[in-house]
C-alpha cells in the first residue's frame, strides 16, 4: 500500500475547518486511501472526491500519525506528480 502526505500549508480557516495549517493524505487508489484513514480514525464525509483529486485534509497531529502508520512524505514536486497521476488513472493503479 503506497500512502502519502504533503508539507502542511497555511490554509483558511472556516467554521467547517479551524485550523491554521493543514496537508493532505492521498494514495494511490481510493480503495487504499479509505482503508488508511480508516485506521487513522477518519471519518468517511471527511472524503474529498467530487471535483478534485480523490483525498483526505490532515491537521498537523493526524499528519504525524499517518507518518507513524506509514504514510510516505513526498514534497510539493512529487506531489504534483501523483496529483497527475491520479488525474490520468481516475484513482487506478497502472
Amino acid at each position: 500500500m503506497s500512502v502519502y502526505v504533503d508539507p502542511m500549508s497555511t490554509c483558511i480557516q472556516s467554521e467547517k475547518w479551524p485550523y491554521k495549517y493543514a496537508c493532505h493524505l492521498v494514495a494511490d487508489s481510493v480503495e487504499e486511501l479509505h482503508e488508511f484513514a480508516m485506521g487513522l480514525g477518519l471519518h468517511r464525509s471527511w472524503f474529498q472526491g467530487s471535483g478534485s483529486i480523490p483525498h483526505y485534509d490532515l491537521t498537523t497531529s493526524m499528519r504525524a500519525r499517518a507518518l507513524r502508520m506509514g504514510a510516505l512524505e513526498v514534497s510539493v514536486k512529487e506531489f504534483v506528480k501523483l496529483m497527475k497521476r491520479q488525474r490520468k488513472t481516475g484513482g487506478r493503479r497502472d
